[in-house]
């Protein structure tokens, strides 16, 4: 047994240092995808000018807070989109499968249409977070009757079809062009962006930080939910605690830059086909992940047209989808 023992030990220890291994060459990754964005735009400024009197106000003023919201919403869905993948043993769970996404866009419309357009930002945030946290609360009402997670899930979808449908009766008979252009901000984009939607940002990061520590929670939870409770993890107590955080979490992303699909569903997938497994070092994997990969779509979505800027869930799709298969077809899954 002590041969044994001894080999399970060293291979445990060889993945671990594997892993380390992707996590430095994800983190170095990001940061030369954030120096990308700090560069790119109208104008190319190499980082030996980021100092200059005439360039400082276009980096730090301009690009420094729409590339920091970038990388912080790309880690926010990329990592709801692990933990919902692992709570709810669904390879296709993503941030927007729940409804939530949908909710804070219902509460958007809302506001756009009291209002009367006359809202100001920090206003129509405050909207969007309450209506992603609403929906979480009303999932979580269902949850109290420990209804099975598959349930669970499939009552998430029926409230995101229902927000859905508002949202489209809503712009459907609506002749206000501020809905009009809500409706294009929802297919997302970071063209607005600036210092005001500063704190937006410092509510993610807490968020991000604490769920970065929940890998082994989630390792447990991943096993399916008897597996868990034989391993002593309280399943339904975790179970909603993350939903909440997701909830939280998509709610912020939805306010600063849109509903932006397919980041939480193809980066968790991405990392595990490279071999990166343990709930542990994929969620800061996914996060690392997660804000390069928007970092690269939304410096795409600036620069492919001269007058216009694409919206970056269409950059997402049209540059993810091909990956996932060809990583698919690789690994002949």
């Amino acid at each position: 047994m002590q041969p044994l023992n001894s080999g399970y030990t060293q291979l445990k220890q060889r993945q671990r240092v594997r892993d380390r291994r992707r996590l430095i060459l994800l983190f170095l990754l990001t940061l030369s995808t954030l120096t990308i964005g700090l560069c790119a735009g109208e104008r190319w400024i190499w980082p030996l000018h980021w100092l200059d009197e005439s360039q400082r106000i276009f980096v730090w003023q301009l690009r420094l807070p729409r590339t920091l919201a970038v990388m912080l919403v790309g880690a926010s869905l990329a990592m709801c989109g692990a933990v919902m993948q692992a709570i709810f043993d669904n390879p296709l769970a993503e941030p927007g499968l729940l409804g939530v996404a949908n909710g804070a866009g219902v509460a958007l419309v809302l506001s756009v249409l009291l209002g009367q357009g006359m809202l100001p930002v920090w206003a129509l945030s405050l909207s969007a977070i309450a209506g992603a946290l609403l929906i979480t609360f009303l999932l979580l009402r269902f949850a109290r009757r420990h209804v099975s997670n598959a349930r669970l899930l499939l009552i998430g979808v029926a409230l995101g079809i229902i927000c859905s449908a508002v949202m489209t009766w809503a712009v459907y008979f609506s002749t206000s062009l501020d809905l009009r252009q809500l409706m294009y901000w929802m297919m997302g984009g970071f063209s607005g962006i600036d210092w005001r939607h500063g704190w937006l940002m410092l509510a993610l990061l807490p968020l991000i930080l604490w769920l970065s520590r929940r890998g082994e929670v989630l390792n447990g939870l991943a096993l399916g939910e008897i597996a868990a409770r034989q391993l002593g993890v309280s399943v339904y107590h975790w179970r909603n605690l993350l939903v909440w955080v997701v909830g939280a979490l998509v709610g912020l992303s939805v306010a600063l830059a849109g509903v932006i699909g397919f980041i939480g569903l193809i980066i968790p997938h991405m990392l595990r086909l490279c071999g990166l497994t343990d709930q542990r070092y994929l969620l800061t994997g996914c996060a690392l992940a997660g804000g390069s990969i928007l970092m690269l779509a939304d410096t795409l979505a600036r620069i492919a047209l001269a007058s216009a800027e694409l919206p970056i869930g269409v950059v997402t799709a049209t540059l993810g989808a091909p990956w996932f298969i060809w990583l698919l077809l690789r690994n002949r899954l």
